[in-house]
Protein backbone atom coordinates (compact mmCIF):
# COMPACT_ATOMS: atom_id res chain seq x y z
CA UNK A 1 0.00 0.00 0.00
CA UNK A 2 1.52 3.86 -0.53
CA UNK A 3 0.96 5.70 2.33
CA UNK A 4 0.03 9.28 2.30
CA UNK A 5 2.57 12.20 3.11
CA UNK A 6 2.09 13.48 6.73
CA UNK A 7 0.53 17.49 6.41
CA UNK A 8 3.78 19.27 4.47
CA UNK A 9 6.10 20.80 7.42
CA UNK A 10 8.64 23.63 7.10
CA UNK A 11 12.03 23.06 7.23
CA UNK A 12 13.39 23.45 10.50
CA UNK A 13 16.57 23.25 12.65
CA UNK A 14 14.54 22.22 15.92
CA UNK A 15 11.99 20.29 16.88
CA UNK A 16 8.85 22.91 16.58
CA UNK A 17 8.36 22.03 13.28
CA UNK A 18 6.47 18.70 14.23
CA UNK A 19 4.85 20.85 17.16
CA UNK A 20 3.18 23.49 14.46
CA UNK A 21 0.80 20.74 12.79
CA UNK A 22 -1.98 20.58 15.02
CA UNK A 23 -4.51 17.73 15.93
CA UNK A 24 -3.74 14.34 17.72
CA UNK A 25 -1.22 12.15 16.97
CA UNK A 26 -1.88 8.56 17.24
CA UNK A 27 1.38 6.14 17.45
CA UNK A 28 1.13 2.28 16.61
CA UNK A 29 3.29 -0.05 18.51
CA UNK A 30 4.42 0.14 22.21
CA UNK A 31 8.37 -1.18 21.95
CA UNK A 32 11.65 1.00 21.89
CA UNK A 33 9.93 2.30 18.54
CA UNK A 34 6.60 3.75 20.21
CA UNK A 35 7.90 4.96 23.37
CA UNK A 36 10.45 7.57 21.09
CA UNK A 37 7.57 8.70 19.24
CA UNK A 38 5.35 9.71 22.25
CA UNK A 39 8.56 10.76 24.19
CA UNK A 40 9.20 12.99 20.92
CA UNK A 41 5.79 14.29 20.24
CA UNK A 42 4.92 14.56 24.33
CA UNK A 43 7.78 16.23 24.66
CA UNK A 44 6.36 19.42 21.79
CA UNK A 45 3.88 19.25 23.95
CA UNK A 46 1.16 17.00 21.42
CA UNK A 47 -2.00 14.96 22.53
CA UNK A 48 -0.99 11.40 21.77
CA UNK A 49 -2.19 8.45 22.27
CA UNK A 50 -0.31 4.76 21.92
CA UNK A 51 -1.95 1.47 20.58
CA UNK A 52 -0.59 -1.74 20.91
CA UNK A 53 -2.36 -5.18 19.65
CA UNK A 54 -0.45 -6.83 22.74
CA UNK A 55 -2.67 -7.57 25.88
CA UNK A 56 0.27 -6.43 27.93
CA UNK A 57 3.08 -4.19 25.73
CA UNK A 58 6.19 -4.35 27.41
CA UNK A 59 6.73 -0.72 27.87
CA UNK A 60 2.95 0.28 28.68
CA UNK A 61 4.11 1.81 31.68
CA UNK A 62 6.80 4.05 30.66
CA UNK A 63 4.25 5.56 28.23
CA UNK A 64 1.68 5.96 30.41
CA UNK A 65 3.64 7.97 32.69
CA UNK A 66 4.51 10.50 29.84
CA UNK A 67 2.47 13.85 30.04
CA UNK A 68 -0.44 14.04 27.62
CA UNK A 69 -0.29 10.69 26.28
CA UNK A 70 -3.14 7.63 27.18
CA UNK A 71 -2.64 4.20 25.92
CA UNK A 72 -4.80 1.22 24.62
CA UNK A 73 -4.00 -1.94 24.45
CA UNK A 74 -4.88 -5.06 22.83
CA UNK A 75 -6.37 -5.69 19.64
CA UNK A 76 -7.57 -2.05 18.60
CA UNK A 77 -10.44 -1.19 16.61
CA UNK A 78 -11.41 1.29 14.19
CA UNK A 79 -12.67 3.70 16.62
CA UNK A 80 -8.96 4.81 17.94
CA UNK A 81 -8.56 6.48 14.53
CA UNK A 82 -11.10 9.09 15.16
CA UNK A 83 -10.03 13.00 16.21
CA UNK A 84 -6.46 11.82 15.10
CA UNK A 85 -4.83 13.84 12.73
CA UNK A 86 -1.54 11.61 11.85
CA UNK A 87 -0.36 7.88 12.96
CA UNK A 88 2.82 7.47 13.66
CA UNK A 89 3.63 3.31 12.57
CA UNK A 90 6.36 1.11 14.58
CA UNK A 91 8.66 -0.45 12.01
CA UNK A 92 7.23 -3.69 13.28
CA UNK A 93 4.14 -3.17 11.84
CA UNK A 94 3.06 -4.39 8.41
CA UNK A 95 1.52 -2.19 6.67
CA UNK A 96 -1.60 -4.62 5.99
CA UNK A 97 -2.99 -4.15 9.41
CA UNK A 98 -6.60 -3.65 9.12
CA UNK A 99 -6.41 0.00 10.95
CA UNK A 100 -3.42 1.36 8.99
CA UNK A 101 -5.30 0.23 5.99
CA UNK A 102 -8.34 1.76 6.94
CA UNK A 103 -6.35 5.32 8.35
CA UNK A 104 -5.09 4.97 4.24
CA UNK A 105 -8.43 5.06 2.78
CA UNK A 106 -9.43 8.04 4.84
CA UNK A 107 -6.82 10.08 3.86
CA UNK A 108 -4.94 10.18 7.15
CA UNK A 109 -0.88 10.68 6.78
CA UNK A 110 0.85 8.20 7.79
CA UNK A 111 4.49 7.99 8.84
CA UNK A 112 7.14 6.45 10.71
CA UNK A 113 9.68 7.76 13.33
CA UNK A 114 12.14 7.99 10.42
CA UNK A 115 10.25 10.68 8.37
CA UNK A 116 9.41 12.81 11.89
CA UNK A 117 13.96 12.57 12.78
CA UNK A 118 14.07 13.74 8.71
CA UNK A 119 12.09 16.85 9.15
CA UNK A 120 13.38 18.52 12.48
CA UNK A 121 17.45 16.60 12.55
CA UNK A 122 19.26 19.81 13.90
CA UNK A 123 22.41 18.25 12.23
CA UNK A 124 23.66 16.00 9.16
CA UNK A 125 23.74 12.80 9.28
CA UNK A 126 24.90 9.36 7.29
CA UNK A 127 22.47 6.74 6.62
CA UNK A 128 23.28 3.26 5.87
CA UNK A 129 21.08 0.08 4.46
CA UNK A 130 21.59 -3.38 3.14
CA UNK A 131 20.63 -6.80 3.85
CA UNK A 132 23.37 -7.48 5.90
CA UNK A 133 26.70 -5.60 6.88
CA UNK A 134 24.80 -2.18 7.74
CA UNK A 135 25.15 -2.54 11.78
CA UNK A 136 29.08 -3.43 11.26
CA UNK A 137 29.25 -0.74 8.86
CA UNK A 138 26.95 1.98 10.90
CA UNK A 139 29.37 0.80 13.92
CA UNK A 140 32.93 1.96 12.47
CA UNK A 141 31.42 4.63 10.40
CA UNK A 142 30.47 6.33 14.38
CA UNK A 143 33.81 5.30 15.70
CA UNK A 144 35.80 6.64 12.99
CA UNK A 145 34.15 10.00 13.21
CA UNK A 146 34.51 9.73 17.41
CA UNK A 147 38.16 8.91 16.81
CA UNK A 148 38.55 11.80 14.35
CA UNK A 149 37.34 14.15 17.50
CA UNK A 150 33.73 14.98 15.56
CA UNK A 151 30.88 14.66 17.70
CA UNK A 152 28.56 11.72 16.65
CA UNK A 153 25.29 9.93 17.55
CA UNK A 154 24.40 6.93 16.11
CA UNK A 155 21.29 4.43 16.30
CA UNK A 156 17.68 4.01 14.48
CA UNK A 157 17.59 0.03 13.94
CA UNK A 158 20.81 0.02 16.01
CA UNK A 159 20.66 0.62 19.35
CA UNK A 160 19.34 4.06 20.64
CA UNK A 161 15.67 4.99 18.59
CA UNK A 162 16.49 7.54 15.82
CA UNK A 163 14.39 10.05 17.86
CA UNK A 164 16.13 9.46 20.96
CA UNK A 165 19.06 10.69 18.83
CA UNK A 166 17.76 14.27 19.01
CA UNK A 167 18.21 14.80 22.96
CA UNK A 168 20.89 17.31 23.41
CA UNK A 169 23.38 18.02 22.77
CA UNK A 170 23.45 18.28 19.45
CA UNK A 171 26.78 15.90 17.36
CA UNK A 172 27.99 17.25 14.64
CA UNK A 173 26.51 13.86 12.88
CA UNK A 174 24.36 11.56 13.51
CA UNK A 175 24.77 8.19 12.29
CA UNK A 176 21.69 5.70 11.00
CA UNK A 177 21.41 2.13 10.02
CA UNK A 178 17.84 1.90 8.63
CA UNK A 179 15.40 -1.21 7.38
CA UNK A 180 13.14 -1.67 5.01
CA UNK A 181 10.84 -1.65 7.32
CA UNK A 182 11.78 2.26 8.69
CA UNK A 183 12.56 3.48 4.51
CA UNK A 184 9.35 2.65 3.66
CA UNK A 185 7.35 5.40 5.36
CA UNK A 186 9.99 7.97 4.64
CA UNK A 187 10.07 11.19 2.27
CA UNK A 188 12.33 13.64 3.47
CA UNK A 189 15.12 12.12 3.98
CA UNK A 190 18.05 14.01 2.83
CA UNK A 191 21.31 12.00 3.75
CA UNK A 192 24.82 13.80 3.68
CA UNK A 193 25.70 10.28 2.31
CA UNK A 194 23.40 7.17 2.00
CA UNK A 195 24.71 4.08 1.43
CA UNK A 196 23.37 1.01 -0.10
CA UNK A 197 25.53 -2.19 1.20
CA UNK A 198 23.73 -4.73 -0.64
CA UNK A 199 20.42 -6.43 -2.05
CA UNK A 200 19.38 -10.24 -0.97
CA UNK A 201 15.47 -11.24 -1.11
CA UNK A 202 14.65 -10.75 2.86
CA UNK A 203 11.48 -10.32 4.58
CA UNK A 204 9.52 -11.23 1.64
CA UNK A 205 6.92 -12.37 3.64
CA UNK A 206 6.18 -8.59 4.57
CA UNK A 207 7.16 -7.31 1.58
CA UNK A 208 5.71 -9.57 -0.69
CA UNK A 209 8.65 -9.25 -3.33
CA UNK A 210 11.81 -8.76 -4.06
CA UNK A 211 11.57 -5.99 -6.24
CA UNK A 212 8.94 -4.39 -3.24
CA UNK A 213 11.75 -4.53 -0.86
CA UNK A 214 14.32 -2.99 -2.88
CA UNK A 215 12.19 -0.41 -3.59
CA UNK A 216 11.74 0.29 0.35
CA UNK A 217 15.62 0.21 0.42
CA UNK A 218 16.20 2.53 -2.93
CA UNK A 219 14.37 5.42 -0.49
CA UNK A 220 17.31 6.15 1.28
CA UNK A 221 18.36 7.62 -2.27
CA UNK A 222 15.71 9.57 -2.58
CA UNK A 223 16.76 12.76 -1.73
CA UNK A 224 20.58 12.16 -0.41
CA UNK A 225 23.49 14.33 -1.30
CA UNK A 226 26.42 11.99 -2.05
CA UNK A 227 25.56 7.76 -2.28
CA UNK A 228 28.45 5.02 -1.29
CA UNK A 229 27.39 2.29 -3.49
CA UNK A 230 28.30 -1.96 -3.81
CA UNK A 231 29.75 -2.05 -7.72
CA UNK A 232 29.66 -5.93 -7.06
CA UNK A 233 25.54 -6.01 -6.73
CA UNK A 234 23.22 -5.40 -9.92
CA UNK A 235 20.25 -4.63 -7.90
CA UNK A 236 22.38 -2.23 -5.76
CA UNK A 237 24.22 -0.76 -8.92
CA UNK A 238 21.03 0.27 -10.71
CA UNK A 239 19.56 2.29 -8.20
CA UNK A 240 22.73 4.70 -8.47
CA UNK A 241 21.48 8.28 -8.92
CA UNK A 242 23.01 10.33 -11.96
CA UNK A 243 22.40 13.90 -10.28
CA UNK A 244 24.63 13.40 -7.26
CA UNK A 245 28.43 11.70 -6.44
CA UNK A 246 28.17 8.13 -6.25
CA UNK A 247 31.26 6.30 -4.48
CA UNK A 248 32.24 2.75 -5.52
CA UNK A 249 33.00 0.10 -3.70
CA UNK A 250 34.24 -3.53 -4.99
CA UNK A 251 36.20 -6.52 -4.19
CA UNK A 252 36.65 -7.84 -7.33
CA UNK A 253 40.19 -5.88 -7.95
CA UNK A 254 41.48 -2.47 -8.33
CA UNK A 255 39.38 0.04 -10.37
CA UNK A 256 39.60 3.68 -11.27
CA UNK A 257 37.82 5.88 -8.75
CA UNK A 258 36.53 2.32 -6.93
CA UNK A 259 37.61 1.36 -3.33
CA UNK A 260 38.44 -2.42 -3.61
CA UNK A 261 41.19 -4.96 -2.63
CA UNK A 262 44.65 -5.55 -4.58
CA UNK A 263 48.00 -6.83 -4.06
CA UNK A 264 51.38 -5.17 -3.17
CA UNK A 265 54.12 -6.97 -2.16
CA UNK A 266 52.58 -9.72 -1.50
CA UNK A 267 50.26 -8.36 0.69
CA UNK A 268 46.38 -8.32 -0.18
CA UNK A 269 45.47 -4.59 0.86
CA UNK A 270 42.36 -1.94 0.68
CA UNK A 271 42.75 0.49 -2.12
CA UNK A 272 41.00 3.66 -3.60
CA UNK A 273 41.64 3.32 -7.58
CA UNK A 274 45.89 3.06 -7.20
CA UNK A 275 45.69 4.09 -3.78
CA UNK A 276 47.16 2.03 -1.28
CA UNK A 277 45.43 2.37 1.76
CA UNK A 278 45.91 -0.58 4.62
CA UNK A 279 47.21 -3.69 4.30
CA UNK A 280 44.25 -5.81 5.06
CA UNK A 281 46.18 -7.58 8.27
CA UNK A 282 45.31 -4.13 10.02
CA UNK A 283 41.87 -5.59 10.07
CA UNK A 284 40.75 -7.30 13.56
CA UNK A 285 37.70 -8.61 11.60
CA UNK A 286 37.43 -11.68 10.12
CA UNK A 287 36.50 -12.87 6.63
CA UNK A 288 36.06 -11.10 3.27
CA UNK A 289 32.97 -9.57 3.68
CA UNK A 290 34.31 -7.88 6.50
CA UNK A 291 37.05 -6.08 4.16
CA UNK A 292 33.92 -4.68 2.29
CA UNK A 293 32.58 -3.03 5.06
CA UNK A 294 35.74 -1.46 5.93
CA UNK A 295 35.68 0.30 3.02
CA UNK A 296 32.30 0.93 2.72
CA UNK A 297 33.03 3.05 6.11
CA UNK A 298 36.53 4.48 4.32
CA UNK A 299 34.58 5.64 1.78
CA UNK A 300 31.53 7.18 3.62
CA UNK A 301 34.28 8.86 6.22
CA UNK A 302 36.19 10.11 2.86
CA UNK A 303 33.24 11.67 1.93
CA UNK A 304 32.98 13.81 4.46
CA UNK A 305 36.30 14.78 5.30
CA UNK A 306 37.73 12.22 8.05
CA UNK A 307 41.16 11.43 7.67
CA UNK A 308 43.40 8.35 7.13
CA UNK A 309 44.10 8.09 10.81
CA UNK A 310 41.19 8.24 12.60
CA UNK A 311 40.43 5.63 10.09
CA UNK A 312 43.49 3.41 10.67
CA UNK A 313 42.95 3.64 14.22
CA UNK A 314 39.64 2.06 14.27
CA UNK A 315 39.84 -0.68 11.25
CA UNK A 316 43.28 -1.60 13.76
CA UNK A 317 41.46 -2.30 17.10
CA UNK A 318 37.24 -2.91 16.23
CA UNK A 319 36.80 -6.67 16.60
CA UNK A 320 33.63 -7.12 15.11
CA UNK A 321 30.01 -6.74 16.46
CA UNK A 322 28.43 -9.23 19.45
CA UNK A 323 27.26 -12.65 17.17
CA UNK A 324 28.21 -11.19 13.87
CA UNK A 325 31.06 -13.49 12.73
CA UNK A 326 32.64 -12.64 16.21
CA UNK A 327 35.24 -15.54 17.08
CA UNK A 328 33.87 -17.60 20.45
CA UNK A 329 36.90 -20.07 21.01
CA UNK A 330 39.89 -22.26 19.30
CA UNK A 331 40.06 -25.56 20.75
CA UNK A 332 41.36 -28.77 18.91
CA UNK A 333 42.58 -26.52 15.71
CA UNK A 334 38.84 -25.71 15.25
CA UNK A 335 37.92 -21.90 14.99
CA UNK A 336 34.85 -21.68 16.28
CA UNK A 337 32.44 -18.31 14.63
CA UNK A 338 29.08 -17.01 16.39
CA UNK A 339 26.85 -15.11 13.55
CA UNK A 340 23.53 -15.44 14.90
CA UNK A 341 22.73 -11.78 13.56
CA UNK A 342 22.90 -13.88 10.04
CA UNK A 343 19.25 -13.92 10.01
CA UNK A 344 18.58 -13.86 6.21
CA UNK A 345 20.17 -15.75 3.29
CA UNK A 346 22.25 -13.45 1.87
CA UNK A 347 23.97 -12.13 5.34
CA UNK A 348 24.66 -15.79 5.74
CA UNK A 349 26.27 -16.64 2.37
CA UNK A 350 28.46 -13.30 2.78
CA UNK A 351 29.62 -14.61 6.39
CA UNK A 352 30.53 -18.53 4.65
CA UNK A 353 32.54 -16.68 2.20
CA UNK A 354 34.37 -14.59 4.01
CA UNK A 355 34.91 -17.52 7.04
CA UNK A 356 35.52 -20.08 4.62
CA UNK A 357 37.60 -17.97 2.10
CA UNK A 358 40.95 -20.06 2.82
CA UNK A 359 39.43 -23.07 5.16
CA UNK A 360 36.76 -25.28 5.09
CA UNK A 361 34.41 -26.22 7.68
CA UNK A 362 31.20 -27.02 9.13
CA UNK A 363 27.90 -24.37 8.74
CA UNK A 364 24.76 -24.80 11.56
CA UNK A 365 21.98 -22.99 10.17
CA UNK A 366 18.37 -22.90 10.79
CA UNK A 367 15.42 -21.40 12.25
CA UNK A 368 12.27 -19.26 10.42
CA UNK A 369 13.46 -17.85 6.87
CA UNK A 370 10.77 -15.50 6.76
CA UNK A 371 9.67 -16.94 2.73
CA UNK A 372 12.86 -16.66 1.44
CA UNK A 373 14.45 -18.63 -1.23
CA UNK A 374 16.98 -21.04 0.35
CA UNK A 375 18.94 -21.94 -3.27
CA UNK A 376 21.82 -19.39 -2.99
CA UNK A 377 23.18 -21.23 0.00
CA UNK A 378 23.91 -24.32 -2.10
CA UNK A 379 26.76 -21.98 -4.26
CA UNK A 380 27.51 -20.48 -1.23
CA UNK A 381 28.49 -23.62 0.49
CA UNK A 382 30.45 -25.35 -2.67
CA UNK A 383 33.91 -26.15 -2.07
CA UNK A 384 33.30 -24.51 0.98
CA UNK A 385 31.46 -26.71 3.52
CA UNK A 386 31.53 -29.86 3.73
CA UNK A 387 28.91 -30.30 6.48
CA UNK A 388 25.86 -28.25 7.13
CA UNK A 389 24.23 -28.91 10.84
CA UNK A 390 20.55 -27.97 10.54
CA UNK A 391 18.27 -26.87 13.51
CA UNK A 392 14.67 -24.83 13.84
CA UNK A 393 11.33 -24.67 11.82
CA UNK A 394 12.36 -24.35 8.56
CA UNK A 395 15.79 -26.70 8.51
CA UNK A 396 13.65 -29.28 6.21
CA UNK A 397 13.36 -26.10 3.60
CA UNK A 398 16.89 -25.36 3.80
CA UNK A 399 18.10 -29.12 3.50
CA UNK A 400 16.34 -29.44 -0.07
CA UNK A 401 17.77 -26.03 -1.20
CA UNK A 402 21.42 -27.70 -0.24
CA UNK A 403 20.48 -30.95 -2.03
CA UNK A 404 23.85 -33.12 -1.78
CA UNK A 405 26.41 -29.73 -2.10
CA UNK A 406 27.36 -30.69 1.48
CA UNK A 407 26.66 -33.67 4.08
CA UNK A 408 23.39 -32.90 6.25
CA UNK A 409 22.60 -33.62 9.85
CA UNK A 410 19.69 -32.41 11.94
CA UNK A 411 19.49 -31.59 15.44
CA UNK A 412 16.84 -30.49 17.99
CA UNK A 413 18.58 -28.30 19.99
CA UNK A 414 21.49 -25.79 19.04
CA UNK A 415 23.74 -27.27 22.09
CA UNK A 416 22.82 -31.17 20.27
CA UNK A 417 23.92 -29.26 16.82
CA UNK A 418 27.12 -28.03 18.46
CA UNK A 419 28.08 -31.63 19.40
CA UNK A 420 27.47 -32.87 16.12
CA UNK A 421 29.39 -29.97 14.54
CA UNK A 422 32.33 -31.07 16.57
CA UNK A 423 32.73 -34.23 15.55
CA UNK A 424 32.24 -33.20 12.07
CA UNK A 425 34.76 -30.76 11.90
CA UNK A 426 38.68 -31.48 11.59
CA UNK A 427 41.89 -29.78 13.19
CA UNK A 428 42.45 -26.66 10.90
CA UNK A 429 38.66 -26.21 9.44
CA UNK A 430 35.97 -23.72 11.45
CA UNK A 431 32.85 -24.03 12.56
CA UNK A 432 30.32 -20.83 11.85
CA UNK A 433 26.75 -20.27 13.31
CA UNK A 434 25.18 -18.39 10.22
CA UNK A 435 21.49 -19.23 10.69
CA UNK A 436 19.99 -17.76 7.74
CA UNK A 437 17.24 -17.26 9.52
CA UNK A 438 15.35 -15.56 12.26
CA UNK A 439 15.16 -17.35 15.57
CA UNK A 440 11.79 -16.39 16.92
CA UNK A 441 10.95 -20.52 16.43
CA UNK A 442 13.96 -21.20 19.18
CA UNK A 443 14.74 -18.47 21.19
CA UNK A 444 13.65 -14.84 22.11
CA UNK A 445 16.04 -13.47 19.51
CA UNK A 446 19.24 -13.53 17.84
CA UNK A 447 21.34 -12.52 20.65
CA UNK A 448 19.86 -15.30 22.83
CA UNK A 449 20.57 -17.68 19.75
CA UNK A 450 23.85 -16.43 20.42
CA UNK A 451 24.45 -16.46 23.62
CA UNK A 452 23.40 -20.00 23.75
CA UNK A 453 25.51 -20.77 21.09
CA UNK A 454 29.34 -19.33 22.75
CA UNK A 455 27.74 -21.06 26.13
CA UNK A 456 27.61 -24.19 24.57
CA UNK A 457 31.11 -23.93 22.73
CA UNK A 458 32.76 -23.41 25.73
CA UNK A 459 31.43 -26.39 27.84
CA UNK A 460 32.68 -28.36 24.68
CA UNK A 461 36.09 -26.85 25.04
CA UNK A 462 36.02 -27.46 29.24
CA UNK A 463 34.72 -30.72 28.88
Amino acid sequence: MSAHPIMPLPAATSTTAVAETAGRWLVFGMGKTGLSCARFLAREGRAVRVIDTRPSPPLRAEIEALPGVECHAGEPDLAVLQDVDALVVSPGIALDHPLIVAANQSGLPILGDIELFARVAPAPYVAVTGSNGKSTVTTLVAEILAADRQGVKAGANLGMPALDLLDPPVPAWYVLELSSFQLELTDSLAPAVACVLNLSPDHLDRHGSFEAYRAAKARILAHAHSAVLNADDPAVASLAPRDIPVRWVSLRGPRPGTYSIGMHEGQRHLMHGEEELFPTAVLQMEGEHNEFNALAAIAITDTIGVSRVAQRAVLGSFQGLPHRCRLVAEQGGVVWFNDSKGTNVGASAAAIAGIFARRRGVLIAGGQGKGADFGPLREALRERVHTVVLIGEDAPLIAAAIGEAARILHATTLEEAVGLASTAAQPGEAVLLSPACASLDMFDNYEARGRIFETAVRELAEA
